[in-house]
């Protein structure tokens, strides 16, 4: 079982920056896949980012290759989105999400979920 919580959310300008963190509980935190979704009102949960377990590989979405960055530190039980050049149409309610080692793309393919945090970015 594992608890998440999004930090780190908040309005900013176009063209700035944000990092969220996301938490999490358990002493096997580095063998789960983290994941980073999006969802604005009335649209899908849209994935962002993902970085495996053990390995820590990265996979990222077209919409964001290049500006954003995830990483995480398990010494802390902590993954973090670092959101560059954020854009209006990056605003959204981010959520981070924990599967077993492997990163996936879909995010009926993990099993834990964060309450969400709000990023709104204006024009």
């Amino acid at each position: 079982q594992v608890q998440l919580v999004e930090s780190g959310g908040g309005l900013v300008q176009a063209g700035g920056s944000l990092r969220l963190s996301c938490a999490a509980s358990g002493s096997t935190f580095s063998r789960y896949a983290m994941g980073w979704f999006r969802q604005a009102p009335e649209k899908e949960r849209e994935f962002v980012a993902a970085i495996s377990g053990i390995s820590s590989a990265t996979y990222y979405a077209d919409s964001v290759k290049g500006r954003f960055i995830i990483s995480r530190d398990n010494a802390k039980n902590t993954v973090y989105l670092q959101m560059n050049t954020l854009k209006p149409e990056d605003t959204a309610v981010y959520y981070c999400a924990a599967r077993l080692t492997i990163l996936k793309t879909r995010a009926n393919d993990y099993d834990y979920w964060g309450q969400g945090t709000q990023v709104t970015v204006s024009s």
